[in-house]
């Protein structure tokens, strides 16, 4: 039986194994290491995650040769806080090893085509089996079940059928695809609060059942299920949303505006919020104007307002408009990138960047844990680990394998 390593945070003593990779499973565990879960992340001896051979590498202090491009800046990030072994899953004792891990596991994780881990012996119903309170997220692209259950998925994939891609851009513009992996981001966020929703279903809610479940996490529905009002605006009136931009349906003013030096953000959907962006740029008599009464009929007229609000805004840096703006008590902020952000004095006050020792980098700096907690926050002791660091320490010390079945499983290259 292995236990949990002792950690801080509010998921003190709850113990994952992370049998997934690339982004949506990978994002999830961190989140739930951040705020002191012990996640064992579980990879395959001779494949390691992609997202360790993501850009950007940073090659650290002291390049291993003159080829060498260092470690992904991805993986150093994504791999946080987590424990990693490595174990094939696919041979029979990397099977028996993987129900040793996860004996008296909280959780796991599995992001494999579907049917794979039935088709190695470890499907919900055998680690149940195992153990009958364990937790088994399965992340796919389209869920265990429908007509496409089988295929393979990626986030570009949801993003363009769940909606988005067609919603956003502007209206002369093709879909656009996020920056991001917003569906992967999405997804990993929802299995986040699926497993908490488990977790306080087994050992809390009415009691606490004492059994596990299977959360079913497509990478689609998650991102689906953020339109809201959509899915009843088409069923009760035919409606279909199209591409409009920076604009919002139901708020104008609502935009970026172009300054003397850059950008600026502003939204006064409020009637109140307006009629003090009106006084901040000179015109108190656009409240009386009947193209901009009320919010509603400001939606309709949004590309004139935004002309009266730019020209104004173009006559000043972001700075200046903004504390006019601020002065008459209107709602703006500037768009940032990454260097505004490690200069800004907000992220400085609350910390939203820390600062950690690195083996392979020295100093690393990278995003903080959120939300804040006032009693038991999250933390990140580490970045992510090498492949296949954690094996002695798990194996060796958490499952009790002896040093000589270790080296066995080692040179067959079960892990």
């Amino acid at each position: 039986m292995t236990t949990a390593r002792e950690r801080d945070g509010p998921l003190d003593g709850l113990r994952v194994v992370d049998c997934s990779d690339m982004i949506a499973g990978g994002f999830a565990t961190t989140q739930l290491a951040d705020f002191g879960a012990d996640v064992i992340k579980v990879e395959h001896p001779d494949e390691s995650d992609p997202l360790r051979e993501w850009p950007p590498y940073d090659a650290g202090e002291e390049p291993r040769s003159s080829d060498d491009r260092g470690v992904s800046l991805w993986w150093k990030s994504i791999g946080r806080n987590k424990r990693c072994v490595t174990l094939d899953l696919s041979t029979p004792e990397g099977s028996a090893l993987l129900l040793d891990l996860i004996a008296d596991a909280d959780v796991l994780f599995e992001n494999f085509r579907p049917g794979t881990m039935e088709r190695w012996g470890l499907g919900p119903e055998r680690l149940r089996k195992e153990n009958p309170g364990l937790i088994v997220v399965r992340q796919s692209g389209y869920g265990q079940t429908g007509p496409r259950a089988e295929k393979p998925g990626f986030g570009t994939v949801a993003e363009g059928i769940t909606n988005w891609a067609h919603v956003n851009g502007f209206p002369d513009s093709k879909p656009l695809l996020p920056p991001i992996s917003l569906a992967d981001l999405t997804a990993a966020t929802f299995a986040v609060q699926g497993v908490m929703f488990a977790v306080f279903e087994r050992d809390v809610g009415r009691g606490g059942s004492g059994e596990g479940q299977v959360i079913d996490m497509s990478l689609y529905e998650p991102l689906f299920r953020l339109f809201l009002s959509e899915v009843e605006a088409y069923d009760r009136l035919g409606e279909v949303r199209e591409r409009i931009g920076n604009h919002h349906e139901n708020a104008a003013p609502r935009n970026v505006y172009e300054t003397a030096d850059g950008y600026l953000t502003l939204s006064a959907s409020a009637q109140s919020i307006f009629e003090n962006v009106a006084d901040a740029i000179g015109r108190p008599d656009l409240v009386d104007d009947p193209r901009f009464a009320d919010n509603e009929r400001r939606v309709e007229h949004a590309d004139e307002l935004d002309g009266i609000i730019e020209s104004w805004t173009r006559e000043r840096t972001t700075e200046e408009a903004m504390a006019e703006m601020e002065a008459a008590d209107a709602i703006v902020g500037p768009v940032y990138d990454m260097a505004d952000i490690f200069e800004d004095e907000q992220y400085a006050a609350r910390n939203d960047i820390v600062e950690v020792e690195d083996p392979d980098l020295g100093s690393l700096k990278t995003a903080a844990p959120v939300p804040r907690f006032s009693r038991t926050p999250g933390t990140v002791d580490h970045a992510g680990p090498r492949h296949g660091q954690h094996n002695d320490e798990v194996y060796l010390e958490d499952v009790g394998l002896d040093e000589a079945e270790y080296d066995r499983l080692r040179d067959a290259g079960v892990i």
